[in-house]
C-alpha cells in the first residue's frame, strides 16, 4: 500500500459544493501581473475573496514573480489558491526579524512573506519564498487555520521557513520545503506525506512546540531529507517547547543526519516531555544504535496508529475540534479534490 495516507484518489475538505471542474457557478479571480487577469496583484485578489462564504472561491494565480506580503485573513474561508502552472508562480518577500519598517521592528511572526488565516484551504503549485537570506528569523509561509491543504508546493527560505502556527490541522503532499535552523516549526498538527526537505547548514530541521496532550505534532511519511553539499551535521529535530512531538515513518534519511539524531535545546527537562521517534526509516542517516536515549522506534502496533484518520481526528488535539477531518477516508459532504490529477480539475 503506497502512502500512510491511501491518498492516490481523493481529499476531502470543509463544508461546501463538490470540485470535479471548476463549476460556472464557483466565484474565481485571476492575478496576472501583466493586467490580463481579474487583478495585478495576489493581495488584491485575497482582498476580493468574500468574507465568510459558504462558496468555494478560485484564486487562480499566472506565472509570475510576485514581492508582495501577503494576508489572506481569517475571515476568508473556502478558498483554493492555484498556480495556473505549477512552480511558476512564486510569492515571495522578505522581510525579517529585527528589520524596522516605519515605527515598527519586525519579529519571527510579522516577518512572513505569506499568512494564510483562514479555514478551509486548498494550495496548489504555489512556491512561497521569503529571500531575505540568513539575517535570523525570515518566515516564508505561515499558517494558522485549521484543515489547510497543500499539493506540488515549494516554501523556500534560510531560519524558520515554514511556520504552523495555529492549533489547526494541516496536510502537505509531494512539497518541497528548504531552509538553515528550525525550517519547519510551530504548534499545529501536520502532516507531511512524500515531501522533499533539504537543510541548507548544520542546525536542525523542526522545532515543534506541540500544545500539551495533543496525540500528535509534525508527522512525516514517506519523506526524503537532504541536504546541501556541505551539509553534515543536522539534528532532526529540537523542542522549542516542552511536549513537542515529532515522528518520521518510512523516510529516507541523508547522511547528513546525525547519529543522535534528536536534540534537547539545553533543556533536559524537555527530555521527559517531548515525544521523537521514528518507524522503518532508511538510508545512510537512519541507524538507530547511536540515537539518544530518549527517541524511540515506533513498534508496529504503535505505527498502525498513525492514520489519516487518527492524525486529523476531532480527538487528535487536547483541545479537540468540532469535527474529524479526515483527507482520505470520511467528512461531512464537502470538496472532493482529486490528489491523483490536480490539474485536471481546474
Amino acid at each position: 500500500m503506497k502512502g500512510l495516507l491511501c491518498i492516490c484518489s481523493f481529499l476531502l475538505l470543509g463544508c461546501g459544493g463538490t470540485i470535479g471542474s471548476t463549476s460556472p457557478s464557483m466565484p474565481e479571480v485571476v492575478v496576472a501581473a501583466d493586467g490580463s487577469g481579474t487583478f495585478r496583484s495576489v493581495q488584491e485578489a485575497f482582498d476580493a475573496v468574500p468574507d465568510r462564504s459558504e462558496l468555494w472561491t478560485v484564486v487562480r494565480v499566472r506565472p509570475g514573480r510576485y514581492r508582495e506580503k501577503l494576508v489572506l485573513k481569517s475571515e476568508k474561508r473556502r478558498v483554493i489558491i492555484r498556480a495556473e502552472e505549477p512552480g511558476t508562480a512564486i510569492l515571495t518577500y522578505d522581510d525579517h526579524t529585527g528589520k524596522i519598517v516605519g515605527r515598527d521592528t519586525i519579529n519571527t511572526r510579522t516577518s512572513a512573506s505569506c499568512s494564510l488565516e483562514g479555514e478551509d484551504l486548498i494550495v496548489e503549485g504555489i512556491t512561497f519564498e521569503n529571500s531575505a537570506g540568513r539575517v535570523g528569523q525570515a518566515v516564508a509561509l505561515q499558517v494558522t487555520g485549521d484543515r489547510v491543504a497543500f499539493r506540488d508546493c515549494r516554501i523556500l527560505g534560510d531560519q524558520d521557513t515554514f511556520f504552523a502556527r495555529g492549533i489547526g490541522r494541516i496536510f502537505l503532499q509531494e512539497c518541497e520545503i528548504e531552509g538553515t535552523t528550525d525550517f519547519i516549526f510551530g504548534s499545529s498538527i501536520v502532516l507531511f506525506e512524500r515531501c522533499r526537505i533539504k537543510s541548507k547548514k548544520d542546525s536542525y530541521v523542526t522545532a515543534a512546540s506541540t500544545p500539551e496532550g495533543n496525540r500528535f505534532g509534525f508527522v512525516f511519511n514517506e519523506c526524503t531529507l537532504t541536504a546541501d553539499s556541505g551539509v553534515a551535521r543536522v539534528h532532526l529535530g529540537r523542542p522549542w517547547r516542552p511536549f513537542a512531538r515529532t515522528v518520521f515513518l518510512r523516510c529516507v534519511l541523508g547522511g547528513h543526519i546525525l547519529p543522535a539524531g534528536w536534540h534537547n535545546w539545553s533543556k533536559p527537562d524537555a527530555e521527559r516531555t517531548a515525544f521523537y521517534a521514528e518507524y522503518r526509516c532508511s538510508g545512510p542517516g537512519a541507524g538507530r544504535a547511536q540515537r539518544v536515549l530518549w527517541s524511540r522506534e515506533l513498534t508496529e502496533a504503535e505505527a498502525a496508529g498513525y492514520t489519516a484518520k487518527e492524525i486529523f481526528g476531532a480527538r487528535s488535539s487536547a483541545a479537540g475540534f468540532t469535527a474529524d477531518w479526515v483527507p482520505a477516508y470520511s467528512a461531512p459532504v464537502s470538496v472532493i479534490l482529486f490528489l491523483s490529477g490536480f490539474s485536471s480539475l481546474f
